[in-house]
Parts: C-alpha cells; sequence; structure tokens
C-alpha cells in the first residue's frame, strides 16, 4: 500500500488526485489531506477518504474543522499553518506527494517534500519557478524523484527516452509546449481590454481554478510553464518554443535531431498525467474516457501573438535574464491577477504591473530560499504600488 500526501486536497488537482485513488484502493491510501480555507469542504473529503491527517493552512479554519470532525471522525489528527504543511509532506509512511499548492504558498511544502526524498508529483509550477535551481538540487541531493503533473510537461516526460539526460545524449533538438490560446485567442485589442473576471475565468477546454484560468488567458501560464520545462528537462530557454494548438488534444511534443517529432495526445483531462505519474513505469485506469480521433478530426497550430499577450514574452524575458527574475515576475503576476479578479485592475493591466515591477527591482542570485523569500516579498510589495496605480485609472 503506497501512503499519499495531497497538498492542496480541495483543489481541481487535489480532487481529480483523489478520484484516481479511489479507482485503486487496494493500491494507494490517502495519509493527509491539506487545505486553506475550506473546512465544509475538508470535511466531505475526510468522512469520504479517510486520512489519517487533515491540515488547513489557515489556523481558525484548522480549529472549526477540529471541531467539525470530532463528531463524524475524531480519529484524523489535524494540523495547521506551514509547520502542518511541511509536516504532512515529509511523512515516513508516505511516498508519494501531490504538490498541488497554486502559488507561493505551495514553495515551502513542496520543498519539504523534495527534502525528504519522496516521489513528487509536481502540479504547484511556482516551486520551480521561484526558485528553480535550489529545487532541483534538493532532489539530487535526496534521491526525491519529480514526475510532472502539468499536461504539457508530463506528456513531453512521456516523449522523452528513459534513463537518459540532457537534451544532447537524448538527440532533442525543440521542445514543443502546446498552448490551448485560451479563451481570447481570437480577441481584438478593444477586447481584450473589456475581458471581465467571468470571461477570464471560463476556460474553453480545461477545468482549472481561477488563478490558473485567468493565467491561461494571459498565457502567462505557459510562460511559467516554459520556466518550469527549462528546469525539468535541463534545457535552455532557446529550445523551447510554444505552439498554439486550440483542441488541447495534443498535449506537447518532442522534436528530435533525427527529424521525429513524438507527441502526446489524449483527451483533457487532468487524471490522465496524474494517473501517469501516481504508477509509472506501470500504467493504470484513469477514469479518462478514450480519445476518438474521428470526432476530433482535425487539429491546428499557430504560433503565439505576443503583441497581444505580452506575459509569454515577459517569462521567456525573465528565464534568459535569471538572477531572481522569474521569482519577481511569479509574485508580480499573483498580485495582479488577484488584483483583477477583485475588479480592481483591467485585464490588460496585468502584464504592465508584471513588466513595471521587474523594471523596479535590481535583480540578484536567489541562492536560498530566505533569498528566495525575501525577493518574493519585495516584489509583492512594488506590485501593489503598480496595482494601485493602476487602479487609480481603471476605476
Amino acid at each position: 500500500m503506497i501512503g499519499v500526501t495531497i497538498l492542496g486536497a480541495t483543489g481541481s488537482i487535489g480532487l481529480s488526485t483523489l478520484d484516481v485513488l479511489a479507482r485503486h484502493p487496494e493500491r494507494y491510501q490517502a495519509v493527509a489531506l491539506t487545505a486553506h480555507s475550506q473546512v465544509e469542504r475538508m470535511v466531505e473529503l475526510c468522512q469520504r477518504h479517510r486520512p489519517r491527517y487533515a491540515v488547513m493552512a489557515e489556523a481558525g479554519a484548522a480549529e472549526r474543522l477540529r471541531v467539525a470532525l470530532q463528531a463524524v471522525a475524531p480519529e484524523i489528527e489535524v494540523l495547521a499553518g506551514v509547520a502542518g504543511l511541511e509536516q504532512v509532506a515529509a511523512l515516513p509512511e508516505v511516498a508519494y506527494v501531490m504538490a498541488a499548492i497554486v502559488g507561493a504558498a505551495g514553495l515551502t511544502p513542496t520543498l519539504a517534500a523534495a527534502r525528504a526524498g519522496k516521489r513528487v508529483l509536481l502540479a504547484n509550477k511556482e516551486a520551480l519557478v521561484m526558485s528553480g535551481a535550489l529545487f532541483m538540487e534538493e532532489v539530487r541531493r535526496s534521491g526525491a524523484e519529480l514526475l510532472p503533473i502539468d499536461s504539457e510537461h508530463n506528456a513531453i516526460f512521456q516523449c522523452m527516452p528513459p534513463r537518459l539526460s540532457g537534451l544532447e545524449q537524448m538527440g532533442v533538438s525543440r521542445i514543443l509546449l502546446t498552448a490551448s490560446g485560451g479563451p481570447f485567442r481570437d480577441a481584438s485589442d478593444e477586447q481584450l481590454a473589456t475581458v471581465t473576471p467571468e470571461q477570464a475565468v471560463a476556460h474553453p477546454n480545461w477545468s482549472m481554478g481561477r488563478k490558473i484560468s485567468v493565467d491561461s488567458a494571459t498565457l502567462m501560464n505557459k510562460g511559467l510553464e516554459v520556466i518550469e520545462a527549462c528546469w525539468l528537462f535541463d534545457a535552455p530557454v532557446e529550445r523551447i518554443e510554444v505552439v498554439v494548438h486550440p483542441q488541447s488534444v495534443i498535449h506537447s511534443m518532442v522534436q528530435y535531431i533525427d527529424g521525429s517529432v513524438l507527441a502526446q495526445l489524449g483527451n483533457p483531462d487532468m487524471r490522465t498525467p496524474i494517473a501517469h505519474a501516481l504508477a509509472w513505469p506501470e500504467r493504470i485506469d484513469a477514469g479518462v474516457a478514450p480519445l476518438d480521433l474521428f470526432s476530433v478530426a482535425r487539429l491546428d497550430f499557430r504560433p503565439p501573438d505576443l503583441a497581444r499577450f505580452p506575459c509569454l514574452a515577459l517569462a521567456f524575458q525573465a528565464m534568459r535574464v535569471g538572477d531572481g527574475a522569474s521569482t519577481i515576475l511569479n509574485a508580480a503576476n499573483e498580485l495582479a491577477v488577484e488584483a483583477f479578479l477583485a475588479r480592481q485592475i483591467a485585464f490588460t493591466d496585468i502584464p504592465r504591473v508584471i513588466e513595471n515591477t521587474l523594471s523596479d527591482i535590481p535583480l540578484r542570485p536567489v541562492p536560498d530560499l530566505p533569498t528566495v523569500l525575501a525577493v518574493d516579498a519585495e516584489a509583492r510589495a512594488r506590485a501593489r504600488h503598480h496595482v494601485a496605480d493602476c487602479s487609480q485609472r481603471f476605476l
């Protein structure tokens, strides 16, 4: 029986993971579930899956959960805060950790899992965006297994040869990251200026959380994935190309020096990469419907429009310059998206906040966690200033 901790159990990735685990009760056990503050949802999940531990990042929510579970599952131990998250990420009875906490909040527990030598199922791209060198060093030092859950990176992983390292040794010439293009891929500049939060979170192909949906709409999600791919596959940013593929059937491709291009195809359902990473190198049922190529009928591709979607260009730029730029990029984007969802700034203000924040802060190496967190805090402070400027014009 393989013990699993799910960091971010109430989100879309967490719920999909629980669905896959429930299909294989003889193989997996959910040992620990975590959430931020959704107590009612957590009570439901605890009753259904009976973990040994439940963690709420928010202390008040943890106390409410503790009281609620006394009546229905008193055997479950409730923990709180970052310390609780780190504890369940490193439990000796846990072999696999699903890292699905959205944003910078997921960095420290995901690092704890890597340091403990777990199989880390990485759905939190910010861990690599904020601290790629530090994170990968912890993985190497501890002997942890790092398996990507983002559909694109999981597809690349599936298209790479086993037991080889380095693009040159593998004969890889390019990594082709596919992108749906989001809900506004055909929108005009005038339409982008009036986008509402409701429109931005309505992704045409995937069911995702609000923050990730906005990132997909701005193409920042693809930019973060470019940075993540550089670290995961030890690839220079020049070897990564983004391809807009509206059908979201090909999840990514790898091009080889002999002219071959390998692609991974499937229905847009996150249970496929989750099941792949849980069982790798085996395969298990994920509950996903088979792909019907006849109903798909056609596959379209086009280059991204970096002028209309500058967030993607900013991500490429941040990875090229290094020295904490991607840490700043991530922090500014989180603040800008939060402000947009709160109707404080316009959709088109999101890249403005990010670009201005990147221009404000002198770049420096981020060799350790305290430095990463300090740069993140400084970037958030500057981003708040730029959000306030944009808000005055927007309101």
